[in-house]
């Protein structure tokens, strides 16, 4: 079952709380003993500047989040930007940067359980590794049933930590000594130089914002809120840390600072031993409880960051899942839990893998995740350029970052340069992922997947003006596209027989697979999560209507794959479907009513006034009997189609072929039967019979064509839609007046909005030497099917012909 719309539920309150709740674990609570070690107190500045270089790229998710607010983040916005390759790659440093992200959550989580209870030992492990290997699979264990983090509870943890956090800050101001900060060695004993290296290890703490990218879909007014979310939450993080760090250093010296448990032990020390309380007299023990209660804290907060790093890791796997970089086996869903239990457990695995090799040093886990996450992000604010650069229809932020394209070269810059800081194993680990994850692309990926990258599409466009490198790069990494996919969206069994035949028929062409989809449609007032739970009756009746579409497909010998989607809209989610199951051919029924009588208008536009996702057939069935075929035709890219149809159902069905083509009078029949003449030989249509009409009424050169035909096969309008509602086009016309069979081409086109929904559908005409001449008589979708290109010429009606005689 599919859900294709989220309650916009997510207030920025608890959209904060996702990114400071991530943030705020494992590096203040465990980073700052170590770090201090590597640099001194300097790494107070650590902290700032890793705050700084993320803030610079926060603002290029903000954007991206407000373009494109989608399950998948990062991975997302380099897939869709830079090809599938890159996108390989990010997902993948993504997942796997998550991976290390939880395993070093779970050796902070581990630390401060070893101090409030005693872990044994275990071979080769520590009592640290122990324990975070117990914390881990716990956490896995509970995505694995299903148990999840809500905005509110988020919002209860985020808000308790500060409440601990402050009360710490404000006990350690009290007792900070300056003194104490810079009492052995000054405020750099180890040289300024260790200051960048400090911040590739701290910069770990800075993860988690990204995340709130996600979950924009959820958001109310994500335009304006996503933004505040994503750089507050930096902001405020970046605060915390450059307060709290400051503090612990001036009160325990930076060579006595806990390694594993630095606020507990700053705590101790920042707390009196006791307090005289009115009426209660000494109470001692303070500091001991407020170091408990900093523990409690730490395993809180290390906890909530674990768990939702392994949730977000599910997200990750589904994207790529969905764009064929995985295989969807990853994302089987439990039939109890209802969780993708086999992505939980393979990145569970990698976490105790990591625990157990890596966990004896927990700077190596911090600066692997780090540096993973930097080169995702360097590739994030290259999505960003491409976006802008290639001028993506579909691209249309809320929010956009301020200098462009200074921020977001300065952001990838900081990125990758913060990674030469890095340690050489790091460095060599975060390589090694990146080159498996082009090598996966190669082997796997590349066969499977669709999608290409609009960097690449705007390269092989503009190939004449590229360098030469350039189109090559391009051509040699571009997709090779996986089956032929033809999605048939199924409602009426009467109707689906004819349907999937046709379908079958154009996927058996194409050694392709034929996926029937059953769109299930519930009222506005209905909300989708009620319409799924009513499983059992809506898996009955789609059961019974994709096992019968599976018999048909399968009389024909064609795959046969099925899915359900639950939806509030029928005909507007027939471009999900086509889009989300990388379609490359949809065959539907002409529904009964029109799909702008749909009363979610606003829904629908949204829909219509983008690109069509992949080829469209609409079929109008009057029977379907392919023996005597009419295409009408003068080029363009919907003929194409009507072409390609025609020609299979030749081979297949032994369908006779007659294809016609309009001029102005019966001067030009030469050069109609010429231009004719060539464009079924340039389609593979040379023996079909050549019909050239010199009436210049094309609508009634096709109706009067048409009654011989047993199917009109034509090309849709390239008239705007809102156009095509209120003046009824030719098409519509046609569909009504013919008593056969009508089958509606369209191919995917490049037109603005604007033309899209109020377009006249300016045309060109064939001249007489065959070449296309610019005309402004009336539009042809008034009288023809088309979409781009040469159209059939409108004339003032004069004389007729007879059909001229096949040839070639």
């Amino acid at each position: 079952m599919s859900d294709d719309e989220l309650a916009k539920d997510l207030g920025l309150l608890s959209a904060m709380t996702i990114g400071i709740g991530t943030m705020i674990g494992a590096g203040i609570f465990v980073l700052p003993g170590v770090a201090a070690r590597e640099a001194g107190p300097i790494v107070v500045i650590s902290f700032i500047v890793g705050g700084v270089i993320a803030m610079v790229n926060a603002l290029s998710v903000s954007e991206l989040g407000t373009a494109m607010p989608k399950a998948g983040g990062g991975y997302y916005y380099v897939n869709r930007a830079l090809g599938p390759m890159f996108g390989s790659v990010a997902g993948m440093g993504d997942w796997m940067g998550l991976a290390f992200a939880s395993a070093f959550y779970s050796i902070g989580f581990g630390q401060y359980l070893a101090t409030l209870a005693p872990i044994p030992s275990l071979l080769f492990l520590n009592e640290v590794q122990v324990g975070a290997i117990i914390a881990g699979s716990v956490f896995v264990g509970v995505n694995y049933i299903g148990a999840k983090e809500t905005g509110g509870l988020q919002t209860i943890i985020v808000l308790t930590l500060l409440a601990i956090l402050g009360a710490f800050a404000v006990a350690g101001w009290l007792s900070f000594d300056w003194a104490t900060l810079t009492s052995e060695g000054g405020i750099a004993p180890m040289g300024y130089g260790e200051l960048l290296p400090a911040t590739a290890l701290v910069f770990v703490s800075f993860l988690g914002y990204a995340k709130i990218a996600t979950v924009g879909e959820e958001m109310k007014n994500p335009g304006r809120n996503l933004p505040i979310a994503i750089i507050g939450s930096v902001g405020i993080v970046t605060v915390i840390y450059g307060i709290l760090v400051t503090v612990m250093l001036g009160v325990v010296p930076w060579t006595d600072l806990d390694l594993d448990a630095p606020v507990a032990n700053a705590a101790t020390v920042a707390f009196p031993s006791s307090v005289a309380l009115p009426g209660l007299g000494e109470v001692s023990g303070i500091a001991a409880a407020a170091a408990t209660v900093m523990t409690l804290g730490a395993l809180l907060a290390t906890a909530s960051s674990a768990n939702a790093s392994i949730l977000a890791s599910a997200r990750i796997n589904f994207a790529m899942g969905r764009d064929a970089i995985v295989t969807d086996w990853l994302n089987e869903i439990h039939p109890q839990f209802a969780t993708p239990y086999r992505s939980i457990l393979v990145t569970g695995g990698m976490i105790l893998l990591s625990i157990i090799v890596l966990g004896g040093d927990i700077a190596i886990l911090a600066k692997a995740a780090s540096v993973l996450h930097l080169i995702v992000y360097a590739l994030m604010n290259l999505a960003l350029i491409v976006f802008r650069e290639a001028d993506v229809p579909e691209y249309d932020p809320d929010f956009t970052v301020p200098l462009y394209p200074i921020t977001p070269i300065l952001g990838a810059g900081l990125s990758l340069g913060l990674v030469t800081f890095m340690a050489p194993i790091e460095i060599a680990l975060s390589l090694g992922f990146v080159a498996a994850a082009i090598g996966w692309y190669f082997l796997y990926a590349r066969r499977e997947t669709t999608h290409q990258g609009y960097l690449g599409q705007y390269i092989l466009s503009q190939a004449e003006s590229m360098p030469e490198p350039a189109v090559s790069a391009a051509e040699s990494i571009q997709p090779e596209g996986g089956e032929y996919r033809v999605m048939v969206p199924l409602a009426n069994p009467r109707t689906e027989q004819d349907l999937i035949e046709l379908a079958s028929l154009m996927a058996k062409a194409n050694d392709g697979v034929v996926e029937a989809v059953h769109i299930v449609t519930v009222p506005d007032q209905t909300p989708l999560y009620a319409g799924s739970e009513q499983t059992e009756r809506i898996d009955a009746e789609s059961q019974e209507l994709l096992e019968s579409a599976r018999e048909d497909a399968t009389t024909f010998d064609v795959p046969v794959e099925t899915r359900t989607v639950i939806s509030h809209r029928s005909f507007e989610e027939v471009f999900d479907a086509a889009e989300t199951g990388h379609a490359d051919l949809v065959v539907m029924g002409w529904g009964d009513q029109p799909f702008w009588s749909a009363g979610r208008v606003e829904s629908t536009f949204d829909e219509l006034a983008g690109n069509l996702p992949c080829d469209f057939l609409v079929l109008k069935d009057r029977g379907f009997d392919p023996s005597h075929l009419l295409v009408p035709t003068a080029g363009g890219t919907d003929s194409d189609v009507s072409a390609e149809v025609a020609r299979v159902l030749r081979d297949t069905r032994g369908a006779e072929v007659e294809l016609l083509h309009v001029v102005d009078s019966d001067e030009e029949r030469a050069a109609g039967t010429e231009f004719l003449g060539g464009w079924a030989q340039e389609h593979g249509l040379d023996d079909a019979t050549l019909s050239v009409d010199t009436s210049g009424d094309v609508e009634g050169a096709i109706e009067r064509h048409a009654r011989d035909a047993t199917m009109l096969v034509m090309g849709a309008t390239e008239r705007g839609l809102l156009s095509r509602l209120l003046n009824r086009s030719l098409v519509y016309d046609v569909v009504d007046e013919v008593e056969c069979s009508v089958l509606l081409a369209e191919r995917p086109s490049e037109r603005s909005l604007w033309d899209r929904l109020f377009g006249s559908g300016t045309r060109a005409n064939v001249g007489s030497d065959g070449s296309a001449e610019s005309d402004e008589t009336p539009s042809a979708d008034e009288a023809a099917p088309t979409d781009e290109g040469d159209e059939l010429t409108p004339v003032d009606e004069s004389t007729s012909t007879d059909d001229a005689p096949s040839g070639n």
